[in-house]
């Protein structure tokens, strides 16, 4: 489990928790758009969205991809996620945290 996906995904939302975010993990269902990232969250008052894959491996698809890029054309903050150190990174870069 060192490297699993869950793990990663267990740390960013400890992180979220930390600066205060408000966050909702995704189960997919048939009540939700396929390709749609693993954790969306608001942080300061920003729309972001996280697809987690594990540190090693994983690989997005290109609906994810779309799905990312779509948000990011709306004004929000969506990307691939290996590590919390990714999300820190990119709520820092973009001036959110």
């Amino acid at each position: 489990m060192a490297g699993s996906e869950k793990l990663v995904e267990h740390k960013i939302k400890k992180y979220l928790d930390s600066v205060g975010a408000y966050y909702l993990k995704v189960h997919g269902s048939a009540y939700q758009p396929s390709g749609t990232p693993d954790i969306l969250a608001c942080v300061n008052g920003r729309f972001i969205a996280v697809e987690v894959k594990r540190p090693n491996g994983g690989v997005v698809s290109e609906l994810q991809k779309s799905k990312i890029k779509k948000i990011n054309k709306a004004g929000g903050i969506a990307f691939v996620a290996r590590s919390v150190e990714d999300v820190s990174s990119m709520l820092k870069s973009n001036n959110i945290i």
